[in-house]
């Protein structure tokens, strides 16, 4: 049974793309002191109307934090608000890394966090916009953990499920690398097949109906095959996103001695959908690859 606190805690939030303001909303939501920085302010004004504190640099977002949640897109976005932000923030305040990054980014900022004297420790985000917007992520965490158990009050308003990897920083991101390898598997395979059907004559909705409660079946590929079958791809988790996901994971395995054929497959297949135009769309537009 996971650890429940009712205490609060001043939040900082770097990041409100997509993610970060749904995480953002949800600890308001819990009731936490939450300030929030943007590169583009606009993107984070209308969290202001859920009570958060929007601040023109990281410096002031951070500068009276308990905690300093990162949700940037890549390594060189947390590389550089590490960089302008570090030297504000309360000596005690503890810097969680939940932006995906990959295995180098993450020793990046591993020795960034060093040279700084930072308290580090990563809590991916295994999830879309839904459930950042609802406090329903799970969150893949590692770090030591006593600090992991200082952040109960944070992470139980933003999750239904927290999954410790281990005790250093980049085992949760190697474990999230890990599952967006199946999220990203399991949504193209669910639009070939559905292609597969259609082409053969089919209606494709006769295969989620196939698989529907079978040993294969996957509420995800019900998700993202409503979508493929209704042609409308309104974005939970972008596809050039997962796009650079994928670049990650493939150079992370490459790294570790495993066969990266299907990886680079599928490369392939999300990119032709983004240069259909597909690109900021739903990952589910991957479908129209087929």
């Amino acid at each position: 049974m996971p650890h429940r606190t009712e205490a609060l805690v001043r939040v900082s939030v770097l990041g409100t793309g997509a993610m970060g303001a749904g995480v953002a909303g949800s600890l308001r939501r819990a009731g936490h002191d939450v300030t929030v920085w943007n590169r583009t302010r606009e993107r984070a004004e209308p969290l202001a109307d859920a009570g958060a504190i929007v601040v023109d640099t990281p410096s002031e977002a951070v500068a009276d934090a308990e905690v300093v949640l990162l949700t940037l897109f890549d390594t060189d976005a947390v590389v550089d608000v590490l960089e302008q932000a570090a030297g504000d923030a309360p000596e005690d305040a503890v810097w969680v890394q939940a932006s995906t990054i990959g295995a180098a980014g993450t020793e990046t900022v591993v020795q960034l966090a060093a040279k700084y004297d930072i308290t580090l420790v990563e809590a991916m985000m295994l999830g879309t916009k839904a459930p950042a917007e609802q406090g329903k992520l799970t969150l893949l965490a590692a770090g030591p953990a006593d600090v992991l158990d200082r952040l109960d009050p944070v992470f139980d308003a933003v999750s239904v499920k927290t999954v410790r990897a281990g005790e250093q920083v980049g085992q949760g991101t190697a474990l999230k690398l890990a599952a967006n390898a199946w999220i990203a598997s399991i949504t193209a395979a669910t639009g070939q097949s559905l292609a597969i059907a259609r082409s053969l004559g089919l209606d494709p909705a006769l295969f989620l109906e196939a698989i529907d409660g079978s040993a294969s079946d996957s509420p995800y590929a019900h998700t993202k095959g409503e979508s493929m079958i209704a042609g409308a791809f309104p974005a939970q988790f972008a596809l050039d996103g997962l796009r650079k996901d994928i670049g990650l994971i493939t150079n992370a395995a490459r790294g570790a001695g495993v066969s990266t054929v299907l990886l680079e497959a599928l490369g392939r297949v999300y990119a032709d959908a983004s240069a259909a135009g597909h690109g900021g769309d739903d990952i589910a537009a991957v479908g129209t690859a087929f």
